[in-house]
């Protein structure tokens, strides 16, 4: 047995390198083998010392100038130094000599591409998967793949890899890509029969169930999705991938104490990650836990401080509760990382209401429509706000500007009406209100939460009878 066989090897490498350097002084008469030469190229090659391994190959086909591998190690340096189309020349010699060598197709197709000619690649490519059976064949159809990729037939890739699965059910690599493939060319329903095709004949490759899940959630059907993943969890009860995937599947189907399960035991199989906090806070607040939500979003900001939307989020915790001025704060931090944010102004807006700083949200509210004139919640905040403070005749000019820049949209002749009405323009309020009754009367809720007294207004309610009786509702 060998006790330092490394050694050895090491020994054996230095005795060819000195016998190489003089054979080429010209010092002996010595004479190498062909995979001596092989062997040096190789040494040379790990070193990056390409030159020196060029010149290798070049001295051995002067001695040996009939060998195939040879001219397949002398064509893969000349690609490596972006000498393309020697690196072809010096193939098609090579191919004479051994045309069964999986290596010349591989070459030949790095050069293909690099020179810009998928489309040689591509053919020279199909016609190889003819002559090459069982793992050869496997490794060409992952080139091909990769070519399809670099041409962008992504539909061809995804084909690719199906063969592959096909011929070997079981191949990692080509699972795992498959499954980005099937989501990024939407090809669910062929990844659905593939994979239950797959798991039929081997029901515990996980893999092939967590792709049959991800195929189930492209397609929106989270129950199978969830029932896809519990298979693959329970195969490998560390498959991080497949919970963090039935947490979002949970989420979808608002079922928001599963998620926040799958979700805590990905923390416990990986590293934290920021996302996952916020996908767990995500479902506290939709439980209306805003402690715990907090918590969670706090936490993935301590994992990316420069992530605004997450104090935002954290802001929003506060608001529900009715912490104006915390939330207030958790804005200001999220305003100065990512200023003009229309849904940071609104929110900010909406907290100095409450608070009755008028100006302070009149001032926000401004902001919203001057950066986004056409989005109808700025405008509509912007409004109330006015209304609430009693600046009714401000109100009645933005219901207007509100009008030019939504395209008249319905909502806006209601308020405008309720302004109207509030500056004692009765005749004009009741027609704004008739003409908001004709786009949209189920908008009539926006005038009455402007003022619900407007139902003692005896020309409002008759006017709503008339329309009633008119519209047979």
């Amino acid at each position: 047995m060998q006790e330092y066989p490394y050694q050895e090897d090491r020994d054996e490498l230095d005795d060819l390198l000195r016998q190489y350097e003089e054979l080429r002084s010209g010092k002996a008469s010595s004479f190498l083998e062909e995979d001596a030469y092989e062997r040096i190229i190789d040494h040379y090659d790990d070193k990056s010392d390409l030159n020196k391994a060029l010149e290798v190959a070049e001295t051995g086909l002067e001695y040996f100038p009939f060998s195939s591998q040879l001219l397949i190690k002398k064509a893969d340096l000349l690609l490596a130094t972006r000498h393309y189309n020697e690196a072809l020349e010096v193939l098609e010699h090579a191919e004479l000599y051994d045309s069964s060598d999986i290596n010349l197709y591989i070459l030949k197709t790095d050069a293909y591409l690099a020179l810009d000619q998928q489309e040689k690649a591509v053919v020279l490519l199909q016609e190889a998967l003819l002559l090459f059976e069982g793992e050869e064949r496997l490794e060409l159809l992952f080139e091909l793949a990769d070519v399809y990729d670099d041409y962008e037939e992504f539909d061809k890739v995804f084909d690719c890899l199906r063969l592959i699965l096909e011929q070997e059910p079981n191949n990692e690599e080509a699972l795992y890509k498959i499954c980005f493939w099937t989501d990024f060319t939407g090809r669910n329903e062929e990844s659905i029969r593939l994979h239950l095709s797959i798991i039929e004949d081997f029901p515990y490759n996980e893999l092939a169930w967590f792709n049959l899940g991800a195929a189930y959630q492209g397609l929106k059907l989270y129950e199978k999705a969830i029932d896809a993943y519990q298979y693959a969890v329970v195969i490998d009860e560390k498959f991080d991938y497949a919970y963090r995937n039935m947490g979002d599947a949970y989420i979808r189907l608002r079922k928001y104490k599963e998620a926040i399960d799958c979700l805590e035991k990905v923390l416990e199989l990986t590293r934290p990650e920021e996302v996952i906090y916020e996908a767990i806070g995500h479902c506290y607040h939709r439980l209306n836990k805003y402690a715990q939500a907090r918590f969670h979003y706090r936490k993935a900001s301590h994992m990316n401080q420069e992530d605004s939307k997450l104090y935002y989020k954290i802001a929003l915790t506060y608001i529900n509760e009715r912490q104006w001025e915390s939330a207030i704060k958790q804005l200001e931090t999220a305003m100065r990382i990512q200023r003009n944010v229309p849904e940071f102004y609104l929110a900010m807006g909406e907290c100095h209401v409450q608070m009755e700083n008028f100006k302070e949200a009149i001032n926000c509210f401004s902001i919203v429509v001057r950066n986004r004139s056409k989005n109808i919640a700025g405008w509509e905040a912007l409004i109330r706000c006015l209304y609430k403070a009693e600046y009714y005749g401000e109100a009645a000019n933005q219901c207007l500007a509100a009008m030019a820049a939504t395209e008249n949209k319905a909502v806006f002749y209601f308020y405008y009406s309720a302004c109207l009405f509030a500056e004692g323009r009765s005749k004009e309020a009741l027609l704004q209100l008739e003409n908001g009754m004709e786009k949209a009367p189920k908008l009539l809720k926006k005038f009455i939460e402007l003022n619900p007294s407007s139902l003692q207004n005896n020309q409002i309610v008759d006017l709503l009878a008339r329309y009633k009786k008119s519209h047979k509702i």
